[in-house]
């Protein structure tokens, strides 16, 4: 309750912030804030030229022609909002170092930064990205109101991974280092480029260990087939993330007294 109560003392500290860093980011930028959604948005051109016409096969009761670009972009969604809070929490206090050793005012509002930042970058990739969705014919609207649920499980299992991490980076830098690895291969095994149905069944239960799998298998049933998503396969992310979170807690609460010391 006591860091609940220094937080909201810091509102407004965490909403200039977040503010600050959009005008630093885009300063004399021509373009603005759509650079934040060209980079995902050539990858999924990049992987619709490639794999377009090997992968629309296997999307079965899918009306419109442009499938696969669309099941591209609702994993690009989840895994960009994801991957995008979880990077940033792990270097979140370390970039930070200065203004920890210079000002005394509590550490988790950082983090919070993140998050209201990662939130607007979010708001404004799905602003664009149904506006594309819409220039191609798709507009998928009966299953939105699940987005929310999503985006909050999204959110507390990547920060509660990404500071997890991000606590032990102060102390070990390695663990920075070796994230940006694991982060590559948990792409690759996150079923954002390709269908879970392509791979063998035998192996579909170590594919669902991957807490991200059912968390962008849900994007993809609200944004592609306009459908709720399956409850199911996000109990176990909701798991997933609950632990995160609580173990956060705990070694934050262990570990905040000697963090400035060590940065």
């Amino acid at each position: 309750m006591n860091l609940l109560k220094a937080l909201w003392a810091y509102k407004f500290f965490i909403l200039s912030s977040i503010k600050t860093e959009y005008r630093t980011r885009f300063a004399r930028s021509k373009l603005g804030f759509l650079w934040m959604v060209i980079q995902p948005l050539a990858m999924v051109v990049i992987y619709s030229l490639i794999l377009s016409q090997i992968m629309t096969a296997k999307l079965p009761g899918v009306a419109t022609q442009y499938a696969y670009p669309v099941y591209l972009l609702s994993g690009m969604v989840a895994w960009t909002f994801f991957a995008e809070i979880l990077n940033r929490c792990l270097n979140v206090f370390v970039e930070n170092a200065n203004l920890l050793k210079k000002l005394s005012f509590p550490k988790m509002t950082l983090p919070l930064i993140v998050i209201g930042s990662a939130l607007v970058n979010l708001f404004i990739f799905l602003v664009v990205m149904f506006v594309v969705l819409a220039l191609l014919g798709h507009t998928p609207y009966h299953a939105l109101h699940w987005l929310p649920l999503l985006v909050l499980l999204t959110l507390a299992l990547a920060v509660g991974i990404g500071l997890f991490f991000g606590i032990i980076n102060v102390f070990i830098r390695d663990v920075g280092q070796l994230m940006a690895i694991v982060l590559q291969f948990w792409f690759w095994l996150t079923p954002v480029v390709y269908m879970v149905s392509i791979i063998p069944e035998k192996y579909h239960a170590l594919f669902m260990l991957n807490p991200m799998t059912g968390i962008v298998m849900g994007y993809q049933n609200i944004i592609l087939y306009d459908k709720a998503p399956d409850l199911s396969i996000l109990i176990y992310p909701a798991i997933f993330a609950t632990v995160a979170l609580t173990l956060t807690i705990v070694i934050y609460k262990r570990a905040v007294e000697e963090m400035t010391d060590v940065l």
